[in-house]
């Protein structure tokens, strides 16, 4: 078989021999048809193999080049947006403080307001009474003018007519009698013009002071106005928030009240009222004005009992999402950053465990309100202990590559009534607050 082989092979490549010279002898390798064919098809395949894997290398080379400047320009991009919204947090915490001032301030000249209203709904009675009397004494005046020019009339009729004679009164007695009405009746007149003049000044200060309440009323909606778009500015984006990461609004405040119950604090509703009457329009608005500010100040405290917080401070980068990973379920996120790292409390909490946990390795559990757990593994330091209470933003350990871990990161978990979400979707929610 392998000499027909070769028989054919030999027009194509004919037999080949290597001499071999030394110094008392002579041999020679021969090289077969079949042989030259082998070596050459083996040298086809190494080449082959050699062009190819070399391509791959290259190409595997430039790959690996453009990842990662892809990774790098993602990681300065996505820490440019956490520079970003650090600083439009802090701008919103401004807002907010300054809310605050402008909602005190505005609340201080509401109460004025409402003193000089009183006030002057007082004096409008005080005038009211005073003008009530003016007009019975003028009436009363007029009455008795009246009456006094009827005597006149009676004297002189009296007089002119011979009945003064007839009933014993002498003409100089009439005259005098005369005379004295005339006086009487000229400070009656006098009297009247008097009343008439301060019944006129009195309607006078009644318009203006009516005129004085209509601009403060006025003054009072604009301010209200004002109070109430910068509350409604600032209670609209923490709704958005709790019902996006998908809490109820309603239920958080409940919760909250619940531990904040007390009266006289900052959460007791504030109700204007004159003298015991029915409450007036602005009465009404400041107290739903109030009572938005409420809302939003129990937003804060749910805020800071919920975990809308990032657990790093320091540049980071986001490697494993929550999700099915390896053919398992994989109930966390996973940030990576520098050995010892600082980790931080996302919220207001108490730590329930601190230590040695299977694949967790180095782990710190967080009991917060409304049934939420936080979970912190791979830590390579624990700063905090069971049963200590931590409020959010302060550190309760270092990131480390303890446990099952292949490489140094955080896995952090959030968990509510014992079961594992998406953390990304309540630090998602909060990227338009915090």
């Amino acid at each position: 078989m392998i000499r027909k082989l070769n028989h054919l092979l030999e027009r194509r490549f004919p037999e080949r021999r290597v001499f071999l010279r030394s110094d008392n002898d002579t041999r020679y390798l021969r090289i077969t048809p079949l042989t030259q064919v082998v070596a050459i098809t083996g040298s086809t395949v190494f080449a082959t193999w050699m062009i190819i894997a070399t391509a791959i290398l290259l190409m595997d080379s430039i790959g690996s080049g453009n990842l990662r400047e892809q990774s790098s320009r993602d990681l300065v991009l996505f820490e440019t947006r956490v520079a970003e919204l650090a600083h439009e947090r802090d701008m919103r915490a401004e807002e907010a403080a300054a809310a605050q001032a402008r909602f005190n301030t505005a609340l201080a000249q509401i109460s004025d307001m409402q003193s000089q209203l009183l006030a002057s709904e007082e004096r409008v009675r005080e005038l009211e009474k005073g003008v009530d009397v003016v007009q019975t004494n003028l009436r009363r005046a007029l009455k008795d003018r009246d009456a006094a020019e009827a005597d006149k009339a009676q004297l002189i009729a009296q007089r002119d007519g011979g009945t003064a004679a007839a009933n014993g009164m002498s003409a100089e007695e009439v005259e005098a009698t005369v005379d004295v009405l005339a006086a009487a009746l000229a400070d009656t007149a006098a009297e009247r013009d008097e009343m008439v003049v301060s019944a006129s000044r009195a309607l006078q200060m009644a318009d203006n002071l009516e005129t004085d309440l209509k601009l403060m009323e006025e003054k009072n909606d604009r301010i209200f106005t004002q109070l109430e778009d910068a509350v409604t500015i600032s209670v609209a984006p923490l709704d958005k928030m709790f019902k996006s990461a998908g809490m109820d609004p309603e239920h958080l405040i409940a919760t909250v009240k619940k531990g904040y119950s007390g009266q006289g604090g900052p959460l007791t509703p504030i109700t204007f009222s004159t003298k015991g009457g029915m409450i007036d329009p602005d009465s009404m608005r400041a107290n739903a004005i109030i009572d938005k500010m409420d809302r939003l100040n129990l937003y804060r405290i749910a805020a800071q009992k919920a975990p809308f917080a990032l657990p790093l401070k320091d540049a980071f980068r986001m490697t494993s999402p929550f999700g099915p990973r390896w053919g398992r379920m994989h109930e966390g996120q996973d940030f990576a950053a520098a050995y010892g790292t600082p980790l931080y409390a996302t919220a207001d909490g108490v730590v329930t465990f601190a230590g040695w946990q299977s694949g967790y390795g180095r782990l710190v559990k967080i009991q917060h309100e409304f049934g939420i757990e936080t979970r912190y593994g791979h830590q390579s330091q624990i700063l905090v202990k069971v049963g200590q209470r931590v409020s959010r933003g302060e550190q309760i350990g270092a990131m480390g590559n303890s446990g099952r871990s292949t490489g140094t990161h955080l896995h952090y978990e959030i968990r509510v009534q014992g079961k594992a979400v998406d953390p990304m979707t309540y630090i998602k929610a909060a990227n338009d607050v915090f």
